[in-house]
């Protein structure tokens, strides 16, 4: 940046300050800040260019609408890949509504409705999947976990077996399990869960702070009945964390807040925890009404993301293709 002085200024500046030493002075305190405020502008706008450049992350196409959803799905916050039905995802409203559990096909469209018996929706937030390495059985978790007052100590986990899709377009569902979960540091808002799909174990991300919490549940405390105390491993910079979710082969992980999406690829040689230390990409992101949700494609080809509907719109089923 050049910052011109008028000749002007100059011959004013020498004329004046044969007479007035306080002016010289006063003048000099002007220039200074004038410089502070050319410099600012430079650095604001380095900080910009840096900003715009990190967003542009090559990685993964933009965001292409795949279709709309149903408006029974109208308060989605909560999203993960079938395994079961490929080609399939999970979804959920969030508090207030029905106990049940939506399977939707690529296209956005509700292809069966699963009702959760005797469980009541206070404020559902988050779901995904994970498969019992000694059963080999593949379960939904659905996540108790919004807490938007933090008042309450305790959040559960349901867990069910995956369903396999059928003819009918509504199911019930009786064998429900309830996994009970006391954080080690109190109440918080919760609405990130997701499994790291080669160990089992599960992840909790906090929400609200400056600095959310990061806790792990090991996939052999995954015990319905006991009360389960998560470990804390850490904090992350992140504000408004509403979705998380591992690829496949625990390889990679997405972390979702309202206007950002993170992204990690872990190297064979280094833990979560460590993965976690590093500075992730920031991946490009069609912003949203009230996007609280995010998962991987089964084969990892790229990921969808899906929001609430607002004023009675349908929201849109975004996929972001691996490029």
């Amino acid at each position: 940046m050049v910052i011109s002085i008028p000749v002007s200024y100059i011959a004013a500046f020498f004329f004046v300050g044969m007479y007035s030493p306080c002016l010289i002075i006063l003048f000099l305190a002007n220039m200074k800040f004038l410089l502070l405020i050319s410099a600012g502008f430079l650095l604001c706008t380095i900080h910009s260019c840096t900003r715009t450049l990190q967003n542009a992350n090559p990685i993964f196409a933009k965001g292409k609408i795949l279709g709309k959803v149903s408006l029974d799905l109208e308060e989605a916050s909560g999203l993960v890949a079938s395994i079961a039905n490929p080609k399939h995802l999970w979804s959920l409203n969030d508090s207030g509504n029905p106990s049940d559990l939506y399977l939707i096909n690529n296209r956005g469209e509700v292809v069966m409705k699963c009702k959760l018996k005797g469980i009541k929706n206070r404020d559902w937030e988050s779901i995904t999947s994970g498969r019992d390495p000694q059963s080999g059985v593949n379960y939904i978790y659905i996540g108790e976990t919004g807490d938007n007052e933090a008042k309450y100590s305790l959040k559960f986990l349901y867990r069910i077996r995956e369903p396999l899709v059928t003819k009918e377009d509504e199911i019930s569902i009786d064998e429900v399990e309830m996994l009970i979960i006391r954080l080690p540091d109190g109440p918080r808002d919760m609405e990130a869960i997701a499994t790291d799909h080669v160990s089992g174990d599960l992840y909790l991300i906090s929400k609200r702070e400056e600095n959310v919490s990061v806790y792990i549940l090991p996939q052999d405390q995954l015990i319905a009945g006991d009360t389960l105390i998560p470990e804390k491993i850490g904090t992350l910079p992140y504000h408004n964390v509403v979705a998380a979710d591992f690829s496949l082969d625990g390889k990679e992980l997405l972390i979702k807040t309202y206007d950002e999406i993170f992204y990690w690829n872990m190297a064979d040689s280094i833990t979560v925890r460590e993965m976690l230390m590093q500075k992730p990409d920031v991946l490009n992101y069609q912003p949203e009404p009230q996007g609280e949700s995010i998962a991987w494609a089964l084969d990892g080809s790229g990921f969808y993301t899906l929001s609430e509907s607002v004023d009675n719109e349908r929201a849109k089923l975004y996929f972001y293709k691996r490029n």
